[in-house]
């Protein structure tokens, strides 16, 4: 493993394409080549962001103000199954945007 940085050393963001938060043509995946890492779409990127984390975790407070309420069934099922991947994804989501604040 490498040395870590020195105090007076810039971190190194990590190289190579971002993808972006949102889809392209055909709803293929879009990605950032260049951008200086706080250039206008890098900007616009980390607001869209910051957005859809945002509204999961309005969506998933209200999911489970819901649930316990709803009867039980396929449909109810289905949204606890998603409840449950949306709050995973909310939390790798969070775990890697502190990490990558270390970094600056």
């Amino acid at each position: 493993m490498g040395a870590e940085p020195e105090a007076t050393e810039s971190p190194v963001l990590p190289s190579g394409p971002r993808l972006l938060p949102w889809s392209g043509a055909e709803g293929k995946a879009c990605f950032l080549i260049t951008d200086d890492h706080g250039g206008p779409v890098s900007r616009l990127a980390d607001a869209t962001e910051a957005v859809q984390l945002g509204m999961g975790a309005e969506l998933l407070a209200h999911a489970n103000e819901l649930l316990p309420g709803t009867p039980r069934g396929e449909l109810r099922f289905l949204a606890e199954r998603l409840t449950e991947a949306l709050r995973d994804a909310l939390r790798v989501a969070e775990s890697r945007g502190q990490r990558l604040h270390r970094l600056n």
